[in-house]
């Protein structure tokens, strides 16, 4: 199973709208992936309630000591891929989900602001070795504030722009929190539209840079497939409980 984490300091940066994006890209590219929720504001939790199908599974782990033996869980059931949203900031859950990482994704709009608060995210995955790269998000379609965001990066990074920073940019359209909104991602939401295929190029862009395969077998699926409607029923089940202590 390969573990990929988006983290950085700056809040609003996109990192839940591409987890959710990323995950239904490598689905449809044949992965089984599960969304991995550390964020306590719940913004993928919010958006699976929103879901009308269970075939994306958020599984909020909000104890820092709970990752590491969950992961190892679910690459043991045979899942592929863990996509991993965090919350703002630099928290222990988010520290630890970046040390099982195998590829830390830091979003950054192009700002100062944004660029500035990816140093803190830089230096964990960097103390533990990590491999990493950026994410401009939420960027005008053209400018030199692109440019010079991309540059800044590279800079910080101490690597040439091409080691550091993936491809391509994602660029601020209306599909994004539309699709977050209407309980889709955004490649359900606007499957034509180019949004999704900035979100499904970076999506090959990662199968490159980790050296992934699809191996989707029927077998499993079948797992997979148990383990969520068993994941599913138990949340449903913990939510009538807290009703009828509530009354």
């Amino acid at each position: 199973m390969h573990t990929i984490v988006l983290a950085t300091q700056k809040g609003g940066s996109g990192k839940s709208t591409l987890a959710i994006g990323l995950a239904l890209a490598a689905k449809q590219a044949g992965f089984t992936v599960r969304l991995i929720e550390t964020d306590p504001q719940g913004t993928l939790s919010s958006w699976q309630r929103r879901r009308s199908t269970d075939d994306l599974v958020v599984e909020p782990i909000y104890h820092a000591a709970d990752i590491a033996p969950r992961l190892k869980m679910l690459a043991d059931s045979g899942l592929q891929l863990a996509i991993v949203d965090t919350a703002a900031g630099l928290s222990a859950a988010t520290t630890a989900a970046i040390r099982h990482s195998d590829l830390c994704l830091i979003p950054a709009r192009p700002s100062l602001a944004d660029i500035e608060a990816t140093v803190s995210t830089l230096s964990v995955a960097r103390a533990w070795k990590r491999p990493y790269s950026f994410v401009l998000n939420q960027t005008p379609i053209r400018g030199q504030r692109i440019d010079n965001a991309a540059n800044t990066l590279a800079e910080e990074a101490a690597l040439d722009l091409s080691d550091v920073l993936a491809r391509p940019l994602i660029v601020m359209r209306n599909d994004h929190q539309d699709s977050l909104a209407n309980g889709l991602a955004v490649s359900e939401f606007a499957p034509n539209g180019k949004s999704a295929d900035e979100i499904r190029g970076l999506w090959r862009w990662i199968e490159n840079r980790l050296e992934l395969e699809a191996t989707t077998s029927v077998l499993i699926d079948q797992i997979m497939s148990a383990a969520d409607g068993m994941l599913h029923a138990a949340t449903e089940l913990s939510a009538d409980e807290t009703t009828t202590l509530a009354s």
